[in-house]
Order: structure tokens, then C-alpha cells, then sequence
């Protein structure tokens, strides 16, 4: 699962560490990162022979949907059968992506109460989810939206909760955005979970709770 995340990284560092060639938006720090929110993502321009970076609404609207208000919010997939389910199988073949954040949240249920936790790299670099992404146009509105898949738990992560995203070695990002790679097969090999030893779980506060709640606070950790 992953339904909260964050990014404070500024735009000009994501855009080296994601080689990126077309900036398309500037970057806010953010501590709270919700559904139907925009995220940063990184996906390949064929157009343009190059990697923009862009905000995109997270929860995907798949370009087939005629009614969005009928339309759940889709902001993950499970990587094990994204590739044949109607709803994600146009995009895994065509339109991958890689959503940006430095971390995760997740919760842990003790007794009748569930306390969070953020997940982040060891180094505190930034991290790649695996992303699917849609364009959706209807009557002059158009909607740029996006997944995330996620994959069972590691060690670090399964106490918390038995799902986590699926993130995207650096060394795989240009494999990951290529539009020449269409197979499940040819991917499938990324679609599992990041080692444990290169995450850490930090407990913070409820105060990130809140959806309205973006700030540092959010990560202030207890004991």
C-alpha cells in the first residue's frame, strides 16, 4: 500500500539524480502527499527524444472512462497482475512512469490505535515508484493522472503492512521509461520488493494524520 508520501528534494536535484531533460514544473516541498493530489513524475517524451519531469494527478483515470464521477480513485495497482487487468494493462505496456518522493508513510495497528511510520532510504536519497500513467480528454477537460504499483512487503516494511511500492532501482530507470519495452516479462524482474537493508522505519507523530497537515512536523520523529 502506499497512500501518503513525501518530496522536499528540490526540482533541480530530481532532475539530475532522474536525468531528466524537460523541467515542467517547479517543486513545492511537501510532507503530506495525498490522493487526487498532483505528484512529481518522470516518464519518457517520445516527441521530444527525452525525460520531463511534470505534476500529475494521483489516482488513475484510464483514457477509456466516460463518466469520472463514476470512477473510483485508483492511486495503486498491484504489480502482479497490473499488466492483464483493463483498468492498468494499456498503460504498464505504454505509458510507465516513475513517481518521485524522498519517503512513504505507513501505519502500524497496536491495539484499537495505529501509530505512523515513515519509510525512507538509508542515504535519504530520493526515491522512484513505479508509476503508470493516463490522458484522459473528454469535451474540451483533460486529466493527466497516475498509479502506483506496489508489491508484497519486506521484512522492514511487513510489520507495518503486508504491501509496499514497488521502487525502481536507479540503475533500471532507463529500462523502466523505455517505450520500446512493452513485455511483463521483460519487466517482471523489477517488480518486487526493494531489499530491506537499504530502507529505514522511523515511528513520527499522528500529526500526519491530517491530510491538511504539510509541513515538517509530519516527520518529526518520536520515540
Amino acid at each position: 500500500m502506499c497512500g501518503r508520501f513525501t518530496l522536499t528534494t528540490q526540482a533541480a536535484e530530481v532532475a539530475r539524480l532522474f536525468e531528466v531533460d524537460y523541467l515542467e514544473t517547479e517543486l513545492e516541498p511537501r510532507f503530506n502527499i495525498a490522493p487526487t493530489q498532483g505528484v512529481p513524475a518522470v516518464r519518457y517524451d517520445e516527441r521530444r527524444a527525452g525525460r520531463e519531469l511534470r505534476l500529475l494527478r494521483w489516482g488513475l483515470l484510464p483514457y477509456w472512462v466516460n463518466d469520472p464521477s463514476d470512477w473510483p480513485t485508483l492511486i495503486n495497482a498491484r504489480a502482479e497482475t497490473a499488466h492483464v487487468k483493463p483498468a492498468f494493462q494499456d498503460a504498464f505496456a505504454d505509458r510507465r512512469c516513475l513517481v518521485v518522493g524522498d519517503g512513504f508513510y505507513e501505519w502500524k495497528r497496536e491495539g484499537g490505535q495505529r501509530r505512523p511510520f515513515y519509510v525512507r532510504r538509508g542515504d535519504g536519497l530520493p526515491l522512484g515508484f513505479a508509476g503508470l500513467w493516463e490522458h484522459w480528454e473528454r469535451a474540451g477537460q483533460n486529466v493527466e493522472s497516475c498509479t502506483i504499483l506496489t508489491t508484497k512487503a519486506n521484512e522492514l516494511v511487513a510489520p507495518l503492512h503486508d504491501r509496499m511500492p514497488v521502487i525502481i532501482p536507479a540503475r533500471s530507470y532507463a529500462l523502466w521509461l523505455d517505450p520500446a519495452v512493452r513485455s511483463h516479462h521483460e519487466l517482471e524482474h523489477l517488480l518486487r520488493p526493494l531489499p530491506a537493508e537499504e530502507l529505514i522505519a522511523i515511528p513520527v507523530s499522528s500529526y500526519v494524520n491530517r491530510t491538511d497537515h504539510d509541513d515538517h512536523r509530519c516527520l518529526e520523529a518520536i520515540p
